[in-house]
């Protein structure tokens, strides 16, 4: 098993752990950890779990979707960051809109 895979594993492991505590099905967490994607946002939504005690299991469902919604949106402002970097990068090198010829009027 790769490290990344057991991270995960043991990950997934411990939101099982905390949410059959309140008396939950693992397999909800299962299902939360697939989605979820990451060692990271699984150890989040743990400590959701483990803090707020949801009542119930909408509660535990609307925290996953919060979380999956914050790391969509990071993404995309990591895109959005990398795309303008690029055409900064573009621009100032001199392979876009260069203003050479204004200056041998």
């Amino acid at each position: 098993m790769s490290e990344h895979r057991r991270l995960w594993a043991q990950a997934r492991d411990r939101l099982a752990e905390a949410v059959t505590e309140l008396g939950f099905h693992a397999e909800l967490a299962h299902v939360m950890a697939g989605q979820l994607g990451s060692p990271k946002a699984i150890d989040r939504m743990t400590s959701y779990v483990r803090q707020a005690r949801p009542r119930t299991e909408e509660m535990l469902v609307d925290e996953m979707l919060a979380i999956c919604a914050e790391i969509d949106a990071w993404r995309d402002r990591k895109e959005s960051q990398e795309a303008q970097a690029a055409w900064n990068a573009m621009l100032f090198s001199g392979r876009f809109g260069n203003n050479d010829d204004e200056d041998d009027e």
